[in-house]
């Protein structure tokens, strides 16, 4: 994914100017995120992409998604920017808005029935030399618990968080949620082979309680190739 522009199926992604490129993650969560089975129960259909980046997520969202309207929020000028670009360049320009905007202070007029993040989620010890990245990347720019605690104030009654994070830091996180009634719906565990170990959890929360279901994503095949679920998952976006 190192080329300036990535082709999807139904729109074209640059992220030449975004603090965040396109990504396995930010892919991963777009075609995962919104359970038609949870989403069913929402009244406001409306969605926050928090920490937009170069828009991707959005853009998965308003395909999969062709009812909802989709506001992403970024800290990063840049990335707002060439989000811009790609969504006016895009099929869904009506129903997408990107605003300059930190999440602490975001008070929009209604809240969201559907909200997801590829937040950040590395230690400060590995801070690099670009500012705009390091906000993108790291906790210290946005820590899990004032995620949680503002998705907690953005959230419908009956909406969903959808978020991707290091399997690590999975319970950390389902612990913060618990603390704001935000109750584990779905877990899907990432790896990249057959034989390596977890490295990411798509994790998804609810403000009703319901009974947790469980799955695991392999993303290549022994040969290195996309897996038949992989493929299946994002069967939708990608070219090929």
């Amino acid at each position: 994914m190192s080329s300036d522009v990535f082709h999807f199926k139904q729109f074209d992604v640059r992220h030449d100017r975004s603090s965040m490129r396109v990504g396995t993650d930010g892919v991963l969560l777009g075609a995962w995120a919104g359970s038609a089975q949870l989403l069913s129960l929402a009244t406001h259909p409306s969605v926050l992409d928090i920490g937009t980046g170069c828009g991707l997520i959005a853009l998965m969202l308003a395909q999969r998604f062709p009812t909802m309207h989709i506001t992403g929020i970024d800290i990063d000028i840049d990335s707002v920017e060439q989000a811009r670009e790609n969504v006016t360049d895009s099929p869904f320009a009506d129903r997408i808005e990107i605003l300059h905007q930190q999440l602490e202070t975001f008070t929009p007029p209604t809240l969201f029935s559907l909200i997801v993040s590829n937040p950040p989620f590395y230690e400060e010890d590995t801070v690099g030399y670009r500012e705009s990245r390091n906000n993108a990347r790291h906790t210290s720019s946005l820590t899990f618990e004032q995620l949680i605690t503002d998705v907690d104030r953005l959230l419908c009654a009956d909406g969903v968080f959808d978020v991707i994070i290091p399997y690590s830091a999975a319970e950390r996180f389902i612990g913060i949620a618990a603390i704001h009634d935000l109750s584990l719906a779905r877990r899907c565990n990432i790896k990249g082979g057959e034989t390596r170990p977890f490295k990411r959890s798509m994790l998804s929360f609810t403000r009703h309680p319901v009974q947790t279901c469980y799955t695991s994503l392999t993303l290549n095949d022994t040969q290195g190739h996309r897996s038949p679920d992989y493929r299946k998952l994002t069967d939708d976006f990608y070219l090929k």
